[in-house]
């Protein structure tokens, strides 16, 4: 009940409701002070007279009218009919044609925006941003995107995702978008300077948050980082070194594509924290832990605490809250290897 009335008092009237709504008011306000001042009624048979004189229903008086009664009473009938048929018309527009369901829809968008935590922001739905859309919310990752493009933003609307239309270069948006609780932000705006913008402005607001941007300029690579950007991606480049080693090494580029990060294909490659080891669990070494043999992943690379990674690490490797794991497996595999480690599996 609470929520319900929270919605009803949050919802903003429009100006032609407002209008009809003091209308009326102002029609019941003049005619309980006209009966009570003209034919002496007591409050309650004044607003009674009021309410059958101004809605015309046709019943009769409590007593019978003085003539300047009846006089008051044809004026106040006559004056009201187009406030009544006005009143009538928008309050039905306003309740059956939409408005007051867009209204709710878009009250109940700003109050998941509010709730949301650990996502991705999304600046740009461009050919790369859509892709990036498409990826995150394959891999279930819930995903806010600043467009400001109205045609691009609707059919994204449609489609059920969480767009804030406008420009993503302007701080209220990035705070509408949740970006002190969010996870991750990527900039994929075609305009480098738009991306430094959003790294700066992103990283004014939350100093810990993964930013990622597009780069079209090989001298905007530099200064995106300084400004913030931990990862700087130019798709040109990206593309084109993808197809010279489709040239020089076809079979190990179509093994790598086959295998889908954090999706739900049979083979998946993930990376897995170690942190938060349950403490009747103590794995000093990946060897201890043997993962190949009790749950069937393939540790192929490890990442420590000072961001060295470690390719194809052997049985000795020692471990620590700080490792990060990467792992090749099926969903049920990872997931296993999730919950021996203490953290929770992510959902496919």
């Amino acid at each position: 009940m609470r929520r319900i009335t929270d919605v009803f008092f949050n919802v903003r009237l429009s100006t032609h409701v407002v209008i009809a709504a003091s209308l009326i008011i102002a029609a019941l306000v003049v005619g309980v002070l006209g009966f009570m001042s003209i034919e002496g009624y007591s409050l309650s048979d004044a607003v009674y007279m009021t309410v059958i004189t101004v809605s015309t229903v046709g019943f009769g008086e409590i007593r019978p009218l003085s003539p300047l009664g009846r006089a008051f009473t044809s004026l106040l009938i006559f004056a009201n009919l187009g406030t009544v048929a006005y009143s009538i018309t928008v309050l039905s527009n306003y309740f059956f044609n939409g408005e007051y369901r867009d209204q709710i829809r878009t009250l109940r968008f700003h109050r998941t925006l509010q709730r949301m935590e650990n996502h991705v922001i999304i600046c740009g739905a461009g050919r790369v941003g859509e892709k990036a859309i498409e990826e995150l919310l394959e891999h279930h990752h819930k995903v806010v995107i600043i467009e400001n493009d109205a045609e691009k933003a609707n059919r994204l609307k449609a489609e059920g995702c969480l767009v804030i239309q406008g420009d993503a270069t302007r701080d209220e948006h990035l705070i509408a978008a949740g970006i002190a609780r969010a996870r991750a932000l990527l900039t994929t705006l075609p305009d480098d300077a738009q991306n430094l913008y959003v790294v700066l402005a992103a990283r004014e607001q939350h100093p810990d948050l993964l930013i990622i941007s597009r780069a079209s300029d090989r001298n905007a690579v530099k200064k995106l980082r300084v400004a913030g950007a931990r990862n700087v991606i130019m798709p040109d480049r990206v593309g084109g070194a993808h197809m010279a080693t489709l040239v020089a090494i076809p079979d190990v580029m179509e093994f790598m594509d086959h295998i889908r990060i954090q999706g739900a294909d049979a083979v998946n490659l993930e990376e897995v924290p170690v942190g938060g080891l349950p403490a009747r669990i103590k794995v000093p070494t990946l060897g201890e832990l043997d993962a190949r043999n009790r749950i069937g992943v393939n540790v192929i690379g490890l990442k420590r605490a000072t961001g060295e990674y470690v390719i194809n690490p052997g049985p000795e490797t020692p471990l620590d809250d700080a490792c990060k794991l990467f792992v090749l497996g099926n969903v049920d595999q990872i997931n296993k290897l999730n919950r021996i480690l203490g953290v929770t599996p992510p959902a496919y």
